[in-house]
């Protein structure tokens, strides 16, 4: 996508963000953008994680975000052969070995409530999202293919009972 706050999340890593009611969540969503009030938040308004809690990110001329999820700027006026300044660390997790459940938000949840620890070896890919993993043309072709099933079976059906009835009638007649 070539943003700076674009990410996507390699492996099976989740980001962890603050849901609604204050509880930490994870999701895959990667379209970052920065609230007026400097917190940096998910596409659907969701605050991210770091370290110590939701990210806040001062005035700054710019942003990156490295590989490792270390979240850095160039302060206003900065001279630009100094390093950025390293301001959080976006906080990943792995779910291997906790049972969770996604909620109605679309958030991903610890089951029974808690929070997962950081997973130091997770790995994010600025400047790109992830892509469905659904094949808009086949889900189509299949949904159309089990639509017409559907029919020869519903005919099949009209059918049988129209000569159980048939049946029916010259037994009648006798």
């Amino acid at each position: 996508t070539g943003r700076s706050l674009d990410l996507a999340i390699t492996g099976d890593n989740w980001l962890a963000v603050q849901a609604a009611d204050g509880s930490e969540a994870y999701t895959r969503r990667g379209d970052l953008r920065i609230a007026p009030s400097g917190v940096l938040e998910t596409g659907d308004g969701f605050p991210v994680m770091g370290s110590g809690g939701p990210i806040t990110v001062p005035p700054h001329d710019k942003i990156m975000i490295a590989d490792d999820g270390t979240v850095s700027i160039v302060p206003p006026g900065a001279d630009p052969s100094q390093p950025p300044s390293v301001i959080d660390q976006l906080k990943l997790v792995s779910d291997q070995g906790t049972k969770t459940i996604k909620g109605l938000d679309n958030l991903l949840h610890v089951k029974g409530g808690g929070v997962l620890p950081p997973d130091l070896d997770g790995k994010v890919q600025t400047g790109a999202l992830e892509q469905s993993n659904v094949n808009l043309t086949q889900a189509l072709v299949d949904m159309i293919e089990n639509q017409r099933s559907y029919e020869v079976q519903a005919n099949l059906l009209r059918d049988a009972k129209q000569m159980d009835e048939s049946a029916a009638s010259l037994m009648r007649l006798s």
